[in-house]
């Protein structure tokens, strides 16, 4: 097949429109940064070809030289054949206009966190100078914890993560940012490693997937590290420990803001004194929860 495309396929259109058909031929799973076989194709072959990721139309029509498509071609078989995320393949991720490294080392960056920061906090965090002290908890690729710092200029942000190779992954994105002054990178089990301090705001983007979720899942997310996906039975056993402790590491007036996937309904339930606020975000208002610390002290938290 792949010697036939060599031959016949002339144009970036020719070519998107093969990748298009071998993916959706391979019933490829996309849920890393794409939504559709379109989406995948047109960002890994902007990339190959070292084009702007946000102009495939005026590169449609242009024609191809045989190492361009080669090195296209190699991509899209990759894709296919490995079943990899398209980001493991780049070594890159995107966030809005942020783009990160990203390795099998760590989760492929996909949280609705991100599109929280910049303004949606308000009112619980009236202006971004009120943050002096923030906490990422299971930072991963650190990507979060960068945009707190990026959004929240005057904040020193601490970033932990169980993984020594996540660690190692997002220290290569803090240096990239240029953000090691303000950034720390902490070894730590949730709280363990920051005990005595405290924070104005703390985020999670958590594992949350419950295990019978974990059990059923499509191949591409095999590749990622299993620790960042499940968490207990129900997949929120690391969701009550940040719930149950966090108050003791916020200061007073401190925000709370954690990811919980599809697990709303499950999560309510187990906390009936806890007033949650579902903040909305691109995929609905059931995903991403904020709690103060005096909502979670007068809860007995």
């Amino acid at each position: 097949m792949y010697t036939a495309a060599r031959q016949h396929l002339l144009t970036v259109r020719d070519l998107l429109r093969f990748a298009v058909s071998r993916f959706n031929e391979a019933e490829l799973f996309f849920g890393h940064g794409s939504h559709s076989a379109w989406d995948e194709a047109a960002y890994l072959i902007l990339h190959s070809l070292k084009l702007p990721l946000d102009k495939l139309e005026p590169f449609l029509d242009a024609r191809l030289l045989p190492s361009e498509l080669d090195a296209a071609l190699q991509l899209i078989e990759a894709r296919v054949s490995s079943r990899k995320p398209a980001a493991y393949l780049t070594r890159e991720a995107w966030l809005g206009p942020y783009r990160f490294y990203v390795d099998e080392r760590v989760i492929v960056p996909r949280s609705f966190i991100a599109e929280l920061l910049p303004e949606s906090l308000t009112p619980w965090i009236e202006y971004p100078e009120l943050v002096h002290r923030a906490l990422d908890l299971c930072t991963g690729s650190g990507c979060l914890a960068i945009l707190l710092a990026e959004h929240y200029p005057d904040a020193e942000v601490d970033a932990v993560d169980l993984s020594a190779d996540a660690l190692a992954v997002a220290e290569i994105n803090v240096e990239q940012y240029g953000l090691s002054e303000r950034l720390r990178l902490l070894r730590s089990d949730l709280y363990t490693a920051v005990e005595g301090e405290t924070y104005d705001l703390i985020i999670s983007n958590p594992p949350y997937v419950d295990a019978p979720s974990v059990a059923a899942l499509p191949q591409e997310y095999l590749h990622e590290p299993e620790l960042a996906l499940g968490s207990g039975e129900d997949g929120l056993d690391a969701t009550r420990t940040i719930i149950e402790n966090a108050s003791r590491f916020l200061n007073p007036h401190g925000v709370l803001v954690v990811e919980i996937g599809h697990n709303r309904e499950v999560l309510e339930p187990q906390y009936p004194e806890l007033e949650f606020i579902w903040l909305d975000t691109s995929g609905g208002d059931g995903f991403v929860f904020l709690l103060t610390r005096e909502m979670l002290i007068e809860a007995g938290y």
